[in-house]
Parts: structure tokens; C-alpha cells; sequence
């Protein structure tokens, strides 16, 4: 028995029965009509009822439970007795006069072909009401339920797959001497089962299946959102037809699809990424489960160019005078919500110099030139993967063209051409292996709704990213190719769990750019710094002005991923209108990576994101798959009090921000060491209150310079501690290394000796604690004890002369300085990696300027050697 699903006005209904079948292939041949403003044509579906599908590999569990034969039957409904009015075209040869078949081509203008205004039937939950009399055509019938709104359905008909020349051979015989429905279906399922190396014989044979005959059309009808088809005496998934045909049309309001014109005034149609997906463009499956291949061939007169998702770059084939077809496929399956088209009168932007390297870099490599002898085994089902390409994993930029209205062509060639290969290369170099082979961008009219937005092989742009300095379309640019990778190549389980997608693309959307500028590792710190600070603000102003309940990244909580009996489900507020608006999930999810990876080290965080893209890619998951690999991998010492539930609780199963995180305490510290006294009473109760010692280095770095600014000589136990057990970080330049080194330089004038005159080294030197910043401290902490000095100049009273900063081997060095010269040397060492011993500073410190922009704040205090700790 099928679960009720509970929608409110808000929620999108996933209907397809994805439980009982699947679609593994579609084929549309379709004709683009500007002055009707419809898409027109056909749509050939190949299924596979789930029980003959073998399980998929990988960690994230089925959610769907496995259904016996008896769950896959639908009770036909009742007849309604209401005089049937239409006199549209009915097929006379199967007697399917009572369901209303449009001829191709006709205006629908009866409102009845299935968009009903129904108030019953506007949720879409409820089984349909055949307003027609059905006949005796029994109460056990299989009915497929695809996804389908704003389109009109003229008919539906099984494919007679059998009488494709050659098809025999996927019979095991020479010879087809009898047809049947079994026959018909058994030939499906071996050519949906082809192994990936036979890909293209798969495609052609998907090619000349779609042409084949009609053998018998079947009955259907549509509500709000959903396209109902059955065969008689079809009882079960296994039973119904593996291959159909649906001719029908687009509506010029219908909701996946905009009509408009470009910024040159020319008429131009593209997908938006509508709420309602692209059900409102061909009937589907859309649950994401529903995971499949296509392969398009649209005609329009032969001044528009036509792109699309696919891994080829296409070129127009003559029809007939004034009229060409563009043809694409895709060999990588995926959710048919990711299929885009845009046709227009694009201009193609090309590179003025091209170097026979980068052409090299940029060669295409199809998946028939591949060798997919496995690099790595990988978890998801069977396609020509470019991860077990050895050529495809060394490619830093992917072949990519550029295309926009003929007005913006000045402007693509000065501020976004340019952007491409770096971005390219830049994401590379992070993430790895392009899952994609290809990619054109696309700058869409005016009224596009969004910035950007990423679909298989291609990217669209808003003009808005073209105006001004490079940085906007620079980071657009970052965060729609991240999406390669999380969103496409990865995609989630649940579209609830949206952050999977755009809380990932937007925080490596920041790194991608530091790369592809080639920042400075304290310039990129700064430029990420600036953005993490202006995301707070904007994620402030989302948690006070929504609603609590879209606040939540994980709405259905545990039954996240769960689906009905049938596999039919629903989107929490995908319909909501201001969704549109909002960036909890972009923002909410980018803070949480964030805190990850600083809990984690730059270098540990992102080394396991390329171990968690190579496991995963091609695959569907929820949040757990990603936490609990997470967890996995990282060192028990790291994980402190981390676990999966704890982060459910505290970022993805409440509203708001989770208390105080670390970018918050960090931001609370900074403002506090502006201040010129604290008592000891105020620190002992802020370490208490946040923890701080138990908090990540950044926080407890500014909790140091608390300690140090206002000798709370009580937790002078946690600066020891930094000292000694952050080092190893230090290589992140992202926060100060603090370290310590003995004064006297085997070999060199001793530090001691010459304070001393001809005293021992054994008996005094000096220990110094040195604080390596990538950037100027606090101006509380340098107001208070901080003298900053020029290198070259004596502080006069101090026990230290500030030196040349130059500390090269070899120099001549005498007297004070060569004291300094070897605290330059000592703290570059340190910064790579060596651990420090901490003693209580005398005397107030000195700030020399280093190499790089770094700065040194030097402690210096007279003990004896014997008790002093060496590195």
C-alpha cells in the first residue's frame, strides 16, 4: 500500500513512480517554433522495471523499498459517466476512443488535456479520475506515472523495437521468427545493459529504436502535475511496455521554459531552472534516482544556433533550405532536472591566439578514444567515466567555447574569455579530474533570474557579471564550474538537502578565483576573509527576515531520503516564491564547510575532498554519506567533539546560526583586544563561558594575544600549549606561528658572551619567543607592547637591535644583529613545521618586518642553559 504524501500549497510533488521503473534512456526529436513559442515533437522513453535492475554499489543505502509484484498493481478507477465532448482524433484500431489523443499539431484549447483546475486534483497526490468510460479492461493494470505539467499530449505509443535491422542480435538469435511484449522488453533490457565501451552501438541502436513503428497506442491522461499511461493486461513493471512514444508540445506559458528576446533584440528560448524542472519541457522522471542518458536532435531555421547539455560540440546538419538540426548526447547518466537547451542567435567568442599547448591541453577526448581500463574503481553505475581515463585525469582545462547576444561580444572578450582557462585549471588543480569533457558558456538575455546557473557541458551567465572589473564574473564563474562537481557529478539524493550543492560550490568558489589570480597564499587568506565577512552579514539578514522553517537545511530530518511506496515524494518549499530569493542553503552550507575545514587544516580538509569526489563521483548522496566519510578519515585527535548527530543537531536540522562559531569568536576576540584593559575576573569568565582553549587555532591564537596583552598570568598554560602543539599548522599562513629558539648560534658569537664580555655560553643565553604573523597583529596588542621599528634602527632601551631583515646565509654579520639575523633564520624554520618551547617574556617585545609581509614579535629573558628546552 502506497504512503499518502502530505504536501501544503508550497511543496513540489515528485510524482514518477521511479519504485517499480525507471527510465535509462531518453530520445527527443523536436522542432523549435518561435512565432507559436512552442517546442514540438516526439519523445521516446526506454525503461527497466526495477526488479530486474541489480543493486547499485556504493554507501548510501536504497531508500526505496523493494516492492513484489503485487505493489506495483494500481486499481483502475472507477469510470466517470460524464458524455465525453471532444472530437480530437482517437486511434480507431485499438479502440482507445475514450481517452482524448490530440493530433500533432492541433491548439489545444479545451483546458482538457490534463491541466486540470481541479482544486481535488492541484496537489497532483490523488489518483486520477478518468472522465471517460474505460471499458472492461480489468482492475490490475500497471500504471506509469511520469512527472509532466503544462504540456499538451496528442499520443502515446509502444515502440516496436523488434523491427530495427539488426536488433536480432540482442535476441541470441539469427533470426526474430515470433514478436511478443516479452520479446520486445527482453531486447530493452539488453540494450539499456550494454557494457560502457559499447556506448556508441548503444546509442545508434537508441537512434534507430526511436524511428521504428508504432505497435499499438496506449491509453493516458494527465492532471496537474503528472502524465498517467497503462497498457491493457499489462499487470506489473515487468509486463509494460520497455520502450514508448509520446508525441506532444510545450505551452508557451509553460513554466521550464522562457520565451524572450536577447540584449540584441533578437528572439531567443531557454530553460530557467523553473521550480517545476523540466517537467513543463518533455514528460519524465524526476526523482533524482531516476538517473539516465539522452540524446537530442532539435531543428530550427538555420540562423539560430542551438546549444545544449551534451558531450559533444554540435554542429547544424541542413534539413531543407532555411531549416537545420543540432544533435547532442550524454553518456553519463544523470537526473533529466539537469537537461538545458538555449536557442538563439548566439555569437561564438574564439580566442584570438591559440598556442600549440594549449591546444594540446584542450583536446577533446571522447569517450570511443578512452582507455577505461579502471584507474580506480569507482562506485556508481556502469558509463565511460573520465575518471578511469588516464588522459582525462591530466587535463587542466577542458576543451570550452563561449557564446552571447552579437551586442555583448566587446565585452565577453575583455572580461570573461580571458577568465576561462584559469578558472579551468584553477579547479583542477583542487578537485582533480573535469568530470565533464566539455563545456560552452552562455551569456542568456536580460531577465535571466539568477547570476548563473550550471547544467551538464554547459554554463549560463548573466550580462550583470560583465560589467565592471573582473571579479564578479571571475567568482560566478568559480562557483558554476564547482558545480561540476557537486551538483552534477554528485548530486543529492534528497533536493531538500540543496546545500550538498551550493554550500559546496560557494565555498570553493573562493578558492578557485585565489587560484586562477595566483594570490599570495596572505592575499588569498585576506580575500577569503573579507568574503567569509560579508556572507555573515547577508546570512544575518536571512536568519531575521525568513521564516524558521526554511531556515533548516534538513527539513524531513530523519526521514531525509525516504520516499513513498511507489517512489513519489515531495520538495518541503520547492514552490515557495521567495525561495527564490533566499541563500540560507548557499550560505548556511558554505559556514559549516568552512568551519570544517579550519578544524581540519586546508591541507587535510581538501586532500580527503578529492578522496571523497573520486569515491563518490557519479553518484547520488545525502549528507551522512559525505559527514561520515568525513569522519573516517581524519585523525581521532582532530575530530574533538565532531560527530555526525552533533552536526544534524547544530547546522542542519535547526533554523538560524549554530551559537557562536568559530569565525563568530573570532570576530568577538578581535573586538576585545581593542580594548585597552580587561580584568582578570572578565577573561576568566570568557574562557569558561566559550571554552576557548578547547576551541580551533584561529580563536585560540586571539585568546593568546588576550593572555599576553593583559598578563592573565592564569592561562599562561594555553599559550604554552599553542607553542607546542600548533606548529605543524603554521604552514597554513593562515594564523601566527609562535615559536621559540635559544639565542646563541653554534659556531657564531654566542648572544650571552658578548653581553657578557668573556663570560661562558654555557652559563646564560637568552631563549626568545618569536609570533609569526601573515599579518599585523591586533592594533590593541601593538598600541600596548608593541614599539614598531624601521630595520635598521636601534630601539633605543630595548635589549634587542632591530637588524636587517635579510637573513641570507653567508652574510657577515657582527655584534646585536647577528643576534636577529638568526631569530629570522630560527622563525622561518619554525614555520615549517618544528615545535617550540615557551618562557615568560621580560621586557616589553620588538616588531621587525620580514620577508613576505610576515612580521616578528620577539620576547627575549636571560636563564640558565641547563634548564632551558630545546627544539
Amino acid at each position: 500500500m502506497d504512503v499518502k504524501l502530505e504536501t501544503s500549497w508550497d511543496d513540489l510533488p515528485l510524482m514518477a513512480n521511479t519504485s517499480h521503473i525507471l527510465v535509462k534512456h531518453y530520445v527527443l526529436d523536436l522542432d523549435v517554433d518561435f512565432e507559436s513559442q512552442i517546442f514540438e515533437g516526439t519523445i521516446v522513453l526506454f525503461f527497466e522495471s526495477r526488479n530486474r535492475l541489480e543493486k547499485q554499489s556504493g554507501s548510501t543505502k536504497e531508500t526505496c523499498r523493494s516492492e513484489s509484484n503485487e505493489a506495483c498493481r494500481f486499481s483502475t478507477p472507477e469510470p466517470c459517466h460524464s458524455p465525453v465532448t471532444d472530437t480530437r482524433t482517437s486511434s480507431s484500431k485499438t479502440g482507445y476512443n475514450d481517452f482524448a489523443i490530440c493530433g500533432k499539431g492541433e491548439k489545444d484549447t479545451s483546458g482538457k488535456d490534463g491541466n486540470h483546475d481541479n482544486p481535488e486534483q492541484a496537489s497532483g497526490i490523488s489518483s486520477s479520475k478518468y472522465c471517460c468510460d474505460t471499458g472492461n479492461h480489468g482492475s490490475e493494470d500497471f500504471l506509469l506515472v511520469l512527472d509532466c505539467c503544462d504540456l499538451s499530449v496528442f499520443k502515446v505509443e509502444e515502440v516496436d523495437v523488434a523491427v530495427v535491422p539488426g536488433i536480432e542480435t540482442f535476441t541470441g538469435s539469427s533470426q526474430i521468427a515470433f514478436v511478443s511484449e516479452e520479446l520486445r522488453n527482453q531486447i530493452v533490457h539488453e540494450l539499456v545493459t550494454l557494457p560502457a565501451d559499447r556506448w556508441r552501438e548503444q546509442f545508434d541502436y537508441y537512434a534507430h529504436c526511436s524511428q521504428a513503428p508504432g505497435c499499438g497506442e496506449l491509453l493516458f491522461d494527465t492532471d496537474t502535475w503528472s502524465l498517467r499511461i497503462r497498457k491493457t493486461g499489462a499487470q506489473t513493471a515487468t509486463d509494460f511496455p520497455h520502450a514508448i512514444r509520446i508525441w506532444y508540445s510545450t505551452k508557451p506559458q509553460g513554466r521550464s521554459v522562457t520565451w524572450t528576446s536577447d540584449q540584441s533584440g533578437r528572439p531567443c528560448v531557454y530553460t530557467m531552472g523553473s521550480p517545476v524542472n523540466n517537467r513543463a519541457l518533455f514528460p519524465c522522471q524526476e526523482p533524482p534516482v531516476a538517473m539516465s542518458t539522452w540524446q537530442a536532435t532539435v531543428g530550427a531555421a538555420a540562423s539560430f544556433v542551438v546549444l545544449m547539455s551534451g558531450e559533444n560540440p554540435a554542429k547544424p546538419t541542413q534539413l531543407r533550405e532555411g531549416r537545420a538540426s543540432w544533435h547532442y548526447y550524454v553518456t553519463m547518466p544523470m537526473p533529466a532536472s539537469t537537461f538545458t537547451i538555449a536557442v538563439g542567435s548566439w555569437a561564438e567568442m574564439k580566442p584570438e591566439i591559440c598556442s600549440s599547448e594549449d591546444l594540446a591541453a584542450e583536446t577533446s577526448l571522447t569517450p570511443s578514444e578512452a582507455d577505461f581500463r579502471c584507474v580506480g574503481v569507482c562506485g556508481h553505475m556502469e558509463y565511460p567515466c573520465r575518471f578511469q581515463n588516464p588522459s582525462a585525469t591530466t587535463q587542466e582545462v577542458i576543451p570550452h567555447r563561449v557564446f552571447a547576444p552579437v551586442c555583448l561580444q566587446g565585452a565577453c572578450y575583455e572580461t570573461l574569455l580571458p577568465l576561462v582557462r584559469p578558472c579551468l585549471s584553477a579547479a583542477h588543480s583542487v578537485l582533480g579530474t573535469h568530470p565533464f569533457s566539455r563545456l560552452d558558456i552562455l551569456v542568456v538575455p536580460a531577465n535571466f533570474p539568477s547570476l548563473g546557473m550550471a547544467s551538464p557541458h554547459i554554463i549560463f551567465l548573466s550580462q550583470s557579471v560583465l560589467i565592471g572589473m573582473n571579479h564578479l564574473c571571475g567568482t560566478r564563474l568559480c562557483h558554476e564550474i564547482a558545480h561540476a562537481w557537486f551538483g552534477l557529478a554528485i548530486g543529492a539524493r534528497d533536493w531538500t538537502e540543496e546545500w550538498l550543492s551550493e554550500g559546496f560550490a560557494t565555498h570553493l568558489e573562493d578558492v578557485f578565483w585565489a587560484k586562477a589570480q595566483q594570490l599570495a597564499p596572505h592575499e588569498a587568506w585576506e580575500q577569503q576573509e573579507l568574503k567569509a565577512d560579508l556572507r555573515w552579514r547577508c546570512l544575518q539578514d536571512e536568519v531575521r527576515n525568513y521564516p524558521e522553517e526554511m531556515q533548516v537545511l534538513r527539513p524531513n530530518k530523519e526521514k531525509t531520503g525516504h520516499v513513498s511506496d511507489s517512489g513519489s515524494s515531495v520538495i518541503k518549499h520547492g514552490l515557495n516564491p521567495e525561495k527564490v530569493f533566499m541563500q540560507v542553503h548557499y550560505l548556511k552550507g558554505y559556514f559549516l564547510l568552512r568551519f570544517l575545514a579550519q578544524r581540519l587544516g586546508d591541507d587535510t580538509y581538501f586532500a580527503f575532498l578529492r578522496k571523497f569526489v573520486h569515491t563518490f563521483h557519479g553518484q547520488l548522496i545525502l549528507s551522512q554519506d559525505f559527514l561520515q566519510m568525513l569522519l573516517e578519515n581524519i585523525p581521532e585527535e582532530k575530530r574533538l567533539d565532531l560527530s555526525v548527530e552533533n552536526i544534524f543537531r547544530d547546522w542542519l536540522e535547526s533554523s538560524g546560526i549554530p551559537q557562536l562559531l568559530p569565525d563568530q569568536l573570532v570576530l568577538l576576540l578581535e573586538h576585545l583586544l581593542e580594548q585597552k584593559t580587561l580584568n582578570p575576573r572578565t577573561l576568566q569568565s570568557l574562557e569558561r563561558t566559550y571554552q576557548l582553549s578547547q576551541q580551533d587555532a584561529e580563536v585560540r591564537h586571539r585568546w593568546c594575544e588576550l593572555i599576553v596583552k593583559h598578563k592573565y598570568t592564569k592561562a599562561y598554560k594555553d599559550v604554552e600549549r599553542f607553542l607546542q602543539e600548533d606548529q605543524e599548522r603554521s604552514q597554513r599562513d593562515s594564523f601566527p606561528c609562535m615559536c621559540t629558539q635559544p639565542w646563541w648560534d653554534r659556531g657564531r658569537v654566542d648572544a650571552g658572551r658578548q653581553r657578557k664580555g668573556n663570560g661562558a655560553a654555557e652559563a646564560s643565553s637568552v631563549h626568545t619567543t618569536v609570533l609569526l604573523f601573515p599579518r599585523l597583529p591586533s592594533p590593541g596588542l601593538m598600541e600596548h607592547v608593541v614599539p614598531l621599528c624601521r630595520p635598521g634602527l636601534t630601539a633605543s632601551g630595548r635589549r634587542v637591535r632591530i637588524g636587517s631583515p635579510s637573513w641570507g646565509e653567508g652574510t657577515s654579520v657582527t655584534g646585536d644583529e647577528s643576534r636577529l639575523r638568526y631569530i629570522g633564520k630560527a622563525a622561518v624554520h619554525f614555520a615549517y613545521g618544528c615545535s617550540g618551547y615557551f618562557l615568560e617574556s621580560q621586557g616589553a617585545p620588538e616588531l621587525v618586518s620580514w620577508d613576505h609581509g610576515h612580521h616578528l614579535i620577539c620576547f627575549s629573558r636571560s636563564f640558565q642553559k641547563d634548564s632551558a628546552g630545546l627544539c
